[in-house]
């Protein structure tokens, strides 16, 4: 029987499917389930920087919302009420003590403000991991491209003088050189990097002429990006690398695992499919590796990636000519 375990952050996950951050992972109830399914590890629903600012601004009685939006200081404070830090503290304590995977806690941040100190209150809680959901938007016109990925290593850096346990950045594509800034990360402390965090999506009514949210679930389509830059730079980090955005069978989990990911992390398919569809991955991934005399994950992660394949100038290619040429 093939053995789909995998070691990611240094910690040991029997599979290589960790549920992510999302309304799936805020319940002990569902994380019971998804270990019950086969699940590696689980990445609890984020807290946001907001969140944790706003009660740092209540206990120094300051008001937070002079800085801010109203409407967005209206929401986060009621947002707040519902799921507070003190409950997110507790998530991350019942799902130890009921779950043997790796729990992994989340933050969705984007500057290195006081929030930062909160992170020792997740490792003290006994979170495995801590994962940083970071973006800065580029869209002030003023803000450089260096200023821009200084803010990425400032927040690293905060949290890293609170906490021993592994962070990992769950970053985007939007960098101006995402090579150079993964082996950066991994320089200054990161032991895993997540590709890529996947973002509300505006779309306009041209109807009712109103901004509406769209495409909420990834679609299959969506896996080509993490998986080229997994591949481009799988083996050039020193820290491990998981997959995510359009993971949503065995088939695209093992496709990432070549390119040189540990680990995926699943959301989208699990919503439509229930919690069952963990099991099935396992079941599909087990069956693949049979079929190809693979023993261990270790035989075959990161046997396409661009250090490894024998066409690696294939993920370097970003035009067309070829297939639009009707060259054969």
């Amino acid at each position: 029987m093939a053995d789909i375990s995998t070691k990611y952050l240094g910690l040991n996950l029997k599979s290589p499917i960790i549920v992510g951050s999302s309304g799936l992972t805020s319940s002990v109830d569902n994380i019971i389930e998804y270990e019950k399914q086969g699940a590696g590890a689980v990445v609890l629903k984020s807290l946001f920087e907001e969140q944790i600012m706003l009660e740092v601004s209540h206990a120094l009685g300051q008001d937070l919302s002079a800085n801010q939006y109203p409407e967005a200081m209206d929401y986060i404070s009621n947002y707040s009420r519902s799921g507070s830090i003190d409950k997110y503290i507790s998530l991350i304590r019942e799902s130890k003590k009921a779950v043997e995977m790796p729990v992994i806690a989340s933050i969705n941040c984007y500057s290195p403000a006081e929030w930062t100190n909160f992170a020792r209150k997740i490792q003290d809680a006994g979170a495995d991991a801590l994962e940083l959901n970071i973006f800065v938007l580029p869209a002030d016109a003023l803000a450089t491209a260096d200023q821009l990925e200084k803010q990425y290593f400032n927040i690293l850096d905060k949290v890293l003088r609170q906490v021993s346990i592994p962070v990992v950045l769950k970053i985007s594509s939007y960098f101006s050189g995402l090579a150079n800034s993964a082996q950066k990360f991994a320089w200054a402390g990161a032991k895993g990097l997540v590709l890529f965090n996947r973002f509300f999506s505006p779309d306009i009514d041209i109807e009712d002429l109103e901004v509406k949210a769209t495409h909420v679930f990834s679609s299959p389509d969506e896996i080509f990006m993490p998986l080229r830059w997994i591949a481009l730079i799988s083996g050039k980090v020193n820290c491990d690398i998981a997959g995510t955005t359009g993971v949503h069978d065995a088939q695209g989990m093992i496709k990432l695992m070549l390119a040189g990911a540990k680990a995926v992390e699943v959301v989208s398919t699990i919503y439509k499919n229930g919690s069952s569809q963990i099991a099935v991955m396992n079941a599909d991934l087990e069956h693949w590796m049979s079929e190809h005399d693979y023993s261990s994950t270790g035989d075959f992660v990161g046997k396409l990636s661009y250090k490894n394949a024998s066409n690696p100038v294939a993920y370097e290619r970003v035009q067309f000519m070829k297939h639009f040429a009707g060259i054969e």
